[in-house]
């Protein structure tokens, strides 16, 4: 945003109310708590209906890479970022592959973590283990990033004080965040996701009518691009382009899906039925969202001349900034979408930071140094791991500011989110795969994964093999040994799954 004008009092005062609401709703998700225990804080009591469950999934998927990210590709790279709307409907469609199922069995067996389901069914410490630390590495870096984008949001709106504002920014919304997380759990969060599913949703809305409005229909917009700019980024994806919009669909897709705070909204659903509709609805968000940020992105690059390099993710803020010179209501419409943009990064930094903490608490915490730890002492531990973890981030945040080299390994988390998939997608239709292939094959695709994201190899460019992510390889390689070495296993007659959840499944 540092191309926005500095806003005066008035817009100040709307982002305090804004955040304010967001410290009452966490109020009054802890007086509507009904027991100190993990599953009313991290599930909310399991109690989701249609409305909120829907906006909660809406405002957690969509964050502040969608209105900055998507936007800033299509600058540099045209028409053909069109793949950005199918790799986020992807994952609504990865959703449905194992999500029906494990929704009854979370709610029958009582899963608060998604590695719940993979102690449950695989009865290996070792193989929960080392899915926790892979889900809590790649959120933790994706919580950094949030807490980043929330300084750099504000950092731009300071005109000569902007160092100061990034570190009051993260520091700032980082602590309005956690103690709204902390006092009310998923409940407050789900409930602030409603105001700001609400706000994001209307903001892309506001965002599109202003681009018709200031600019004209997007017929004029490419129109310009093909008389002014590269005839490539009009032209329809070529060979090695379609291998990278498929590598895209499927990471995204699958390591989407994947995400932990993700599956958590998924046991915290009232029924089957209520998911079916949020899911429903979800596949028409790709649209509205990603759809108009790409549309934002071609008329930057049709009006907006000139940003090179890194300097193109100031796309959004620089068309923005033409708007908000017009008149005071598109300053007003501005400072709307504004909020939207603290509402996409508050609403993913939130649930990422009570995924942590669930996960490190009960999967890591319980399991090794306090199983016989009582709910109400793990609720506490919790919210203390939250205040811990997002101190820690919010730190690093600040001393990074001017190193955004670490943000690269952003790149990798679905990387290693996709790692999981044959445990998650496999595992809960098949009940032959077995213990031991699976824990092999997760090792096996974790290091060709980051062999080959961090490895020195010329065959590497931009990120990617022969247009393939390396998490692509990785995942090749683990489920062949998942799915050739349960059926050794099977033929040889060696049991490596015999455990309650197979023999309950069986009956």
């Amino acid at each position: 945003m540092s191309n926005v004008l500095p806003f005066g009092p008035g817009a100040w005062l709307f982002f305090s109310l804004y955040l304010s609401t967001l410290l009452l709703l966490g109020w009054i998700g802890r007086r509507a708590r009904k027991e100190d225990s993990l599953q009313d804080f991290y599930l909310a009591g399991r109690g989701f209906g249609f409305f909120v469950l829907f906006l909660t999934l809406y405002a957690t998927q969509y964050s502040g890479n969608t209105v900055f990210g998507v936007t800033g590709a299509t600058y540099r790279i045209g028409f053909p970022w069109l793949i950005a709307v199918h790799y986020m409907l992807a994952i609504v469609v990865f959703f449905q592959v194992f999500a029906f199922k494990l929704q009854p069995l979370a709610r029958e067996r009582g899963y608060v973590t998604p590695v719940d389901f993979i102690r449950d069914r695989f009865s290996s410490r070792a193989l929960a283990t080392l899915a926790s630390i892979v889900m809590i590495v790649a959120l933790s870096n994706y919580l950094l990033a949030q807490l980043m984008t929330m300084g750099r949001a504000l950092q731009g709106l300071a005109g000569p004080a902007g160092d100061i504002a990034y570190n009051y920014g993260v520091v700032g919304l980082a602590l309005i965040m956690v103690i709204y997380g902390t006092l009310g759990g998923l409940r407050a969060i789900a409930w602030t996701d409603v105001i700001q599913g609400v706000v994001l949703f209307i903001g892309f809305l506001v965002l599109l009518i202003l681009m018709l409005y200031q600019f004209g229909p997007i017929s004029a917009a490419t129109e310009v691009i093909a008389q002014n700019l590269d005839p490539a980024r009009l032209e329809r994806p070529n060979t090695p382009m379609l291998s990278e919009w498929l590598s895209y669909i499927l990471l995204v897709g699958i390591g989407g899906a994947l995400y932990p705070q993700a599956i958590q909204r998924m046991y915290s659903a009232k029924s089957v039925g209520k998911l079916r509709q949020s899911f429903a609805m979800m596949a028409f968000m790709p649209f509205v969202s990603v759809l108009i940020a790409f549309i934002v992105g071609i008329y930057a690059l049709a009006y907006v001349p000139g940003l090179e390099g890194a300097a193109s993710d100031q796309a959004m803020a620089s068309i923005l900034r033409i708007v908000q010179e017009q008149s005071f209501f598109g300053y007003a419409l501005v400072v709307l979408i504004f909020s939207a943009v603290l509402a996409a990064l508050m609403s993913t930094a939130d649930s990422a930071m009570l995924s942590i903490s669930s996960m490190f608490i009960k999967d890591i915490y319980a399991v090794h140094f306090r199983p016989g730890a009582s709910e109400s002492e793990l609720t506490k531990m919790g919210k203390r791991c939250s205040w811990l973890v997002v101190g820690a981030l919010t730190l690093l945040a600040i001393i990074l500011k001017e190193q955004t080299s670490l943000i690269g390994l952003l790149d990798r988390k679905f990387d290693l989110l996709v790692q999981i998939a044959p445990a998650f997608m496999l595992g809960i239709h098949w009940m032959g795969l077995r213990t031991g292939p699976v824990l092999v094959g997760l090792i096996a695709g974790l290091t060709i994964s980051l062999l080959l994201a961090f490895g020195p190899f010329d065959f590497i460019v931009d990120g990617k093999v022969w247009g393939f992510h390396p998490g692509l390889y990785g995942l090749v390689v683990n489920l062949a040994c998942a799915v050739f070495g349960s059926l050794w296993l099977a033929s040889r007659d060696i049991t490596g799954s015999a455990n309650s959840f197979l023999a309950e499944s069986e009956e």
